[in-house]
């Protein structure tokens, strides 16, 4: 997901997709326990990711 796309996004939109970033994150650690996944710079871009979004969630919060 690029900056724009998570700028033009809302409040709430913005906490699912934290939610399911979450969960996807989640599960690429359990998997990666379980046995090595094949890429694992996903769990690193997942978590960057999720940081992104909760960045442009507290710069709207603050804005409000």
């Amino acid at each position: 997901m690029t900056s724009k796309e998570i700028k033009d996004l809302s409040q709430d939109q913005l906490k699912e997709q934290i939610a399911q970033e979450r969960e996807r994150l989640l599960r690429l650690k359990f998997a990666h326990a379980i046995s090595p996944i094949e890429n694992p710079l996903r769990i690193r871009t997942s978590r960057k990711e999720i940081a992104k979004l909760l960045t442009e969630l507290s710069a709207k919060s603050n804005q409000q």
